[in-house]
């Protein structure tokens, strides 16, 4: 079975990933919450490096309720850069914080966090064709200055494609892909 170019076959989770959540249309507020914190704290690594530390995240982050992240207190943050389980970063951290206030503000203004991503795209699934490798676009570009205008930190163009293709509005896929 052909998967796209990025899979290292020989790594279970990696193909896990690809084959059961990549690209997969998410609409659920905890998963894309998750999403958009983890691809912050990839920011500089790899991808793989992010899924090794998941369950670690998951445990650290309060299984990503957004309420409770954006509630932490100078001692969680200290907890946190003690846990060797994720990316100890203070900045990413601190983030994370301030990231999940502004989600919530996104949730009361469009009733769902999911309605404000999707409705970039009228919910549709944007899918690429053009056989290249991208790691931007307009979209990316639109949403990340949005992003960034309203506070959020680590929503670079580059960062939200990569996130877009996660939660599944950008399918991705390579032509020769089972998944295209």
């Amino acid at each position: 079975m052909k998967r796209c170019f990025w899979v290292d076959e020989k790594s279970e989770i990696y193909v896990k990933y690809h084959d059961e959540e990549w690209g997969v249309p998410k609409y659920d507020d905890r998963e894309l919450f998750e999403l958009l914190i983890l691809e912050g704290f990839q920011a500089g690594l790899a991808w793989i490096t992010v899924l090794k530390k998941r369950e670690a995240f998951r445990l650290a982050f309060d299984n990503f309720d957004v309420k409770k992240v954006a509630n932490y207190s100078e001692n969680k943050i200290k907890e946190l850069l003690q846990n060797p389980g994720i990316i100890r970063s203070r900045n990413k951290i601190e983030a994370a914080i301030s990231n999940a206030k502004i989600f919530i503000a996104i949730q009361k203004e469009f009733g769902s966090f999911s309605n404000y991503i999707w409705g970039f795209t009228d919910n549709k699934i944007i899918k690429n064709t053009t056989g290249k490798v991208i790691v931007s676009s307009p979209l990316s570009d639109k949403i990340s200055k949005d992003l960034k205008k309203r506070g959020m930190k680590y929503t670079g163009s580059v960062i939200i494609y990569s996130y877009l293709q996660a939660i599944g509005i950008i399918d991705d896929h390579d032509k020769d892909c089972f998944k295209f």
